[in-house]
């Protein structure tokens, strides 16, 4: 490679004058218009134990046409408002805050083509990739320019022909936002000239567990004890969830003040792991399987994960340690939960298009959620799910990543960012992992006339050893691990540990439906 690698990652970007950034296009000022507050969120990742990085790898079923890409940016992403703006703070204002300022974008400082050695590229292609991805952890970002990177690895896997790497800086976007936006610049590879279509995960669109209240009937009760009975089932529910709200939110405020805090194990990381190498790794699973399992099991895809994911951490756990099967532990996984509606990708293609906000919501708005995993061995598999779905539908009762979110925003205003910002990251640190599951389209699509075989995001700069990705697509699900290098050496042992878990799991499903039969 001939990037320097670097420290200076993790350090603060420093302060950008209004006068170096060149707004508009074709150096015509449009500050009014194109001026944006960076949000409150955003800030948070411009903080240095915050200074988070998105980066995701999409394999492609062909060798990368360059000019094709570099045309097709042209004309969406680099047209984005987030895509061709960079922050700035005016030092000559009394506390001043950072703002999106449009500039020109070049695209040979965001199109990357790494010099790589091609001997190690051809006899082991799998793990050149996995080396230059996670190279990409050291390595420091210019915030000059936009915070993007698309780097371009153009030679085969054993999973892909080529591949493209997207790495941004946290404080663009949300990853469910930023998935949105890459998503909006493919097409249906049935039908290159429609956009492709994510899916429905109900109305209007969450991305977070929301409280279900019993909804009003439409016909009044025909007795008075019906009414009555839907009034106390509602009153019930309120009760449910504002006491669920209270103890999580309790629970968050004692994690996050050190009160409350995860014992050492081998999965928690050691001061200062936000600042070490990541290493990112990643497995196909069958979305098939995980959807055999929820039906048999009456519960969602999202808990099946869960299941396989206690199951996984269990295995490997008591591998490593030896300690008795019969012991049992709980880790708890920090889950950040999108508060904002994602726009529509009709919306974004708009937006990129005519280079202009369009009214749709873009940026940061996260809540926290503190998700607990039982590490234990159990006889029967699908005891993971049950229990997975057990604490999934706990979650559910309650409005703890609202509060999070508005009691993060509240304290940011009274006591400003550096406050804030240590909330955050005591909670974080006193967690152990961080988790994460995001749907993607379910046909095949193609990237300015690639198709994409697989996503795989996954991020890093956050006080964690030890953060896993589900990414379904098609009909698999790419499991990414990204995993503090020293801590986890055999980080492929513990993907074979997922592997293994979910075959266990959906036989175990398939045994139950023999004999239901």
């Amino acid at each position: 490679m001939d990037r320097r690698r670097g420290s200076a990652l993790r350090k603060r970007p420093p302060a950008i004058d209004a006068a170096r950034a060149e707004t508009g296009r074709g150096g015509e000022s449009e500050v009014g218009e194109e001026e944006e507050p960076v949000s409150p969120t955003g800030r948070l990742f411009r903080e240095p134990h915050f200074s988070c990085y998105i980066v995701s790898v999409f394999g492609l079923g062909a060798r990368v046409d360059l000019a094709a890409v570099r045309a097709g940016l042209e004309a969406t992403l680099a047209r984005h408002p987030r895509f061709c703006s960079v922050q700035v703070i005016d030092e000559l204002e009394e506390d001043a805050r950072p703002k999106w300022v449009r500039t020109t974008v070049n695209l040979d400082d965001h199109v990357i083509v790494p010099h790589l050695d091609p001997t190690a590229t051809s006899a082991d292609p799998d793990r050149a990739l996995e080396k230059y991805v996670s190279s990409l952890s050291t390595l420091p970002m210019d915030h000059s320019r936009p915070l993007w990177e698309l780097h371009v690895l153009d030679f085969p896997t054993s999973d892909a022909a080529a591949a493209v790497v997207l790495r941004v800086h946290h404080s663009v976007g949300d990853g469910v936002s930023l998935l949105s936006l890459f998503i909006a610049c493919t097409r249906r590879a049935a039908d290159q000239g429609a956009l492709p279509e994510l899916p429905a995960t109900g109305a209007p669109r969450r991305a977070g567990p929301v409280h279900a209240l019993p909804s009003r009937p439409r016909h009044r009760p025909r007795s008075s004890w019906g009414a009555l009975a839907f009034l106390a089932a509602w009153v019930a529910s309120l009760l449910v969830l504002a006491w669920h709200t209270l103890v999580d939110v309790a629970c968050f405020a004692a994690t996050a003040t050190a009160m409350l805090g995860d014992p050492p194990t081998l999965f928690k990381g050691a001061e200062g792991v936000e600042f070490r190498p990541k290493r990112f790794v990643n497995r196909t699973l069958s979305l098939d399987d995980v959807k055999y399992v929820k039906n048999t099991m009456s519960c969602t895809v999202n808990d099946v994960l869960l299941g396989v994911t206690s199951a996984a951490l269990s295995r490997f756990y008591f591998r490593k340690t030896e300690e008795s099967s019969r012991k049992s532990i709980k880790v708890r996984s920090t889950l950040l939960v999108n508060l904002r509606k994602t726009p529509g990708l009709h919306a974004l293609a708009t937006m990129m298009e005519s280079g202009k906000d369009n009214g749709a919501e873009w940026g940061n708005r996260l809540g926290y959620m503190i998700l607990p995993f039982h590490i234990a061995m159990h006889d029967d598999p699908l005891e993971y799910v049950r229990k997975a779905t057990k604490v999934a539908r706990r979650k559910k009762s309650s409005m703890e990543s609202v509060f999070t979110y508005w009691s993060a925003s509240v304290i940011m205003k009274i006591f400003g960012i550096k406050a804030a910002a240590s909330l955050c990251y005591g909670m974080m640190r006193n967690t152990t992992l961080s988790f994460s599951n995001m749907a993607g389209p379910s046909e095949q699509v193609v990237f300015y006339g690639h198709p994409i075989v697989y996503i795989a995001p996954s991020v890093y700069g956050h006080p964690h050893a030890l953060t896993m990705h589900y990414q379904s697509y098609m009909n698999i699900i790419k499991l990414v691990l990204a995993t503090e290098e020293e801590q986890f050496p055999d980080a492929h042992e513990l993907l074979d540990d997922f592997a293994e878990s979910l075959k266990l799991i959906r036989e175990a499903a398939s045994a139950k439906n023999t004999r239901h039969k």
